[in-house]
């Protein structure tokens, strides 16, 4: 569980007294496994946001795709640097290109920001405050990456941290994909509906 008090960063979705719910979110993207988990978030039913190394981002990718389902993207930089380790004058410059590249191929306006690693300080805020960007972080880590020789615990380490409201962490990898339906009927079992970010 990731819990921070500063009303900058965005952990959890704005309360709804109606429903419980919860969003998906998406890491190091746009990967060869994307068509794999649109297939299944529309199968299923799910909006989802995805947090896009820019990098990665070529026309080519089926970025369309993502947008007329009605999901999210949103900027995790350009190249997955540590931005804690640069200077405001360089995040500033990162991040800015990565939102560029997002609204120059997509022509969709980034509102959404998550700092590679989870790692940031008050410059790399600052940076995002001055680009009109929300800082998104997560409560509950799907621990994914530390998963692939034993996915089927994806489920239950999501799962068992379920609370109202809460941003989870997920990234596009082949296991987190293979997990995904499960994971989806899991989480709905709980009672929970699922969103998107806030806007």
């Amino acid at each position: 569980m990731y819990g921070s008090s500063n009303p900058e960063i965005v952990t959890s979705l704005k309360p709804d007294p109606a429903v419980k719910s919860v969003a998906l979110t998406f890491d190091d993207g746009p990967s060869r496994v994307l068509p794999e988990i649109l297939d299944i978030l529309k199968q299923e039913d799910v909006p989802a946001s995805f947090f896009w190394q820019t990098r990665l981002l070529h026309p080519e990718r089926p970025w369309k795709r993502v947008l007329d389902e009605g999901h999210l993207i949103g900027t995790h930089t350009v190249k997955h640097k540590n931005l804690t380790a640069l200077s405001y004058e360089e995040q500033y410059r990162d991040i800015q290109n990565s939102t560029l590249k997002i609204r120059e191929i997509t022509g969709a306006e980034p509102v959404y920001f998550r700092p590679p690693f989870g790692q940031f300080n008050d410059g790399t805020l600052k940076a995002a405050r001055e680009l009109n960007l929300k800082t998104v972080m997560w409560r509950v880590a799907s621990m994914d990456w530390e998963l692939q020789k034993n996915p089927e615990d994806l489920v239950p380490t999501v799962v068992d941290n379920l609370e109202d409201g809460a941003i989870i962490l997920l990234h596009e990898l082949q296991h987190t994909a293979k997990m995904l339906p499960e994971l989806i009927r899991a989480i709905r079992e709980q009672g929970y509906t699922f969103k998107l970010l806030d806007a």
